[in-house]
C-alpha cells in the first residue's frame, strides 16, 4: 500500500478543473492500444455494473456495518467519476462538507479522484489532500479489468496541530471561502484520527469486500431483484429451466405470451440487461459451478450450459470474469 501526496493546486475552479479531468480521460481513452478498460464501452458498461452493485442489498449492508463499525464513510465508485465519493453519506467529515460549498476547494477533491484512477489500479492506495486529510482507495477488478473503486477516508493519520490548522485556515480564505472562524476549527479538530494499526484494519477491511465483490458481481447482476413485471418474472423462470437449449428471444416472448419488440424493451428495463447478455451471464454463472469440477473439461462445460462452440463460451466467459474459464479454475485451485 502507498501513500501519495498532491501537488498544489492548478489556479482555475473546480468547474474548470472537471471539465479538463473529463477531456484528459477522452483522451486517453482514444489512444491506441489503451486496453486497461477496453475504452469507452468497457468503461460506461464498468458504471453500469457499480451502479447495480451499489444498489444491491449486499453492498448496502456491507456499507452500513463498516460505517456503524467504524464512523467512516465508504464509497462505491466506477473509475470515471466527477462526483465527491463521500459527499452526503453517512458518517461524512463535516470539514469535507464545508469545502464542498465552494467550487475551487471542490477542485481538491476531484483531483484527488483523478489521482486514485491513474494509481490505485492494483492495489490500495491512500492519497493525501493539500489540506492533511486521507482518502484510501481499493481497486475492485474482474480478472484483469479494473471496474472501480472502494474509497473511505476524510481522516489524519496524525493528530493536527495549531500551525497546521493556521495554515488551513489561510488557504481556505486564499479559495474564497468564507466560514466562520469558529465553525472552522470545530469541523477540523474534529476530523477522525486513525494510528497506522488503525488505518490498516480499515484497509484490510475494504480490500476482502472487494475480492468478495467481484466475486459476486455477475451473480448479483442475475439475481438482483426488482419490482418487475409478471412476464419478466415468468421470462426468468422459463429462461432458468431452459438454459442449456439454444433460446432465441422470440422464444422467450412467446412463453409469456408478448411480443418480440415489446418483451425486449420491457425485459431491458426491468433487468438493465439486454436479453442475449442475461443468458449469457446467467450461463456464466452456471459455469462457474461447474468449474468447480476438475473432472468436467472445460468443453463439456460450454456445452452442459447452452454454448454451440467452445471459442464463444471462452470469449464471453472472458468478456464477463475479465479471465478465461481456465485461468479462473487455476485462480480456484489457489485460493
Amino acid at each position: 500500500m502507498m501513500a501519495l501526496g498532491l501537488p498544489p493546486i492548478p489556479r482555475f475552479t473546480g468547474l474548470a478543473y472537471l471539465v479538463a479531468m473529463k477531456s484528459k480521460f477522452a483522451q486517453v481513452d482514444a489512444q491506441p492500444g489503451n486496453h486497461n478498460n477496453g475504452g469507452n464501452g468497457f468503461a460506461h458498461e464498468a458504471a453500469d455494473l457499480i451502479q447495480s452493485l451499489s444498489d444491491s442489498r449486499i453492498y448496502q449492508d456491507y456499507e452500513r456495518a463498516f460505517s456503524e463499525t467504524t464512523g467512516l464513510p465508504v464509497s462505491l465508485r466506477p473509475v470515471e467519476s466527477w462526483q465527491l465519493p463521500h459527499r452526503g453519506k453517512r458518517h461524512e467529515n463535516p470539514f469535507c462538507g464545508i469545502m464542498a460549498e465552494k467550487s475551487r476547494s471542490c477542485a481538491a477533491c476531484l483531483r484527488l479522484q483523478q489521482q486514485v484512477s491513474d494509481t490505485a489500479t492494483n492495489e490500495p492506495q491512500t492519497l493525501t489532500c493539500e489540506l492533511g486529510l486521507c482518502d484510501t482507495a481499493v481497486p475492485i477488478r474482474l480478472g484483469e479489468r479494473l471496474v472501480g473503486f472502494l474509497q473511505t477516508g476524510q481522516i489524519f493519520r496524525k493528530r493536527p496541530t495549531e500551525a497546521q490548522f493556521n495554515r488551513t485556515a489561510k488557504l481556505v480564505a486564499e479559495w474564497g471561502l468564507e466560514v466562520e472562524s469558529d465553525r472552522l476549527r470545530q469541523a477540523y479538530f474534529a476530523t477522525k484520527v486513525l494510528s497506522s494499526r488503525q488505518h490498516d484494519g480499515v484497509v484490510k477491511l475494504l480490500s476482502i469486500f472487494a475480492q468478495h465483490i467481484s466475486m459476486v458481481s455477475n451473480q448479483i447482476l442475475v439475481q438482483r431483484e426488482n419490482t418487475e413485471p409478471l412476464a419478466i418474472t415468468r421470462a426468468k423462470q422459463f429462461i432458468q429451466e431452459n438454459q442449456s437449449a439454444d433460446l432465441s428471444l422470440g422464444q422467450v416472448a412467446k412463453a409469456v405470451n408478448t411480443s418480440t419488440f415489446y418483451f425486449c424493451k420491457m425485459f431491458k428495463k426491468a433487468t438493465g440487461l439486454n436479453f442475449t447478455d442475461y443468458v449469457s451471464r446467467l450461463r456464466i454463472e452456471k459455469a462457474k459451478n461447474l468449474l468447480l469440477n476438475r473432472n468436467l473439461r472445460v468443453s463439456e462445460i460450454a456445452y452442459e450450459v447452452g454454448f454451440q462452440s467452445l471459442t464463444h463460451f471462452n470469449r464471453v466467459f472472458k468478456k464477463i470474469m475479465g479471465q478465461s474459464p481456465t485461468e479462473y479454475r487455476e485462480q480456484l485451485v489457489l485460493a
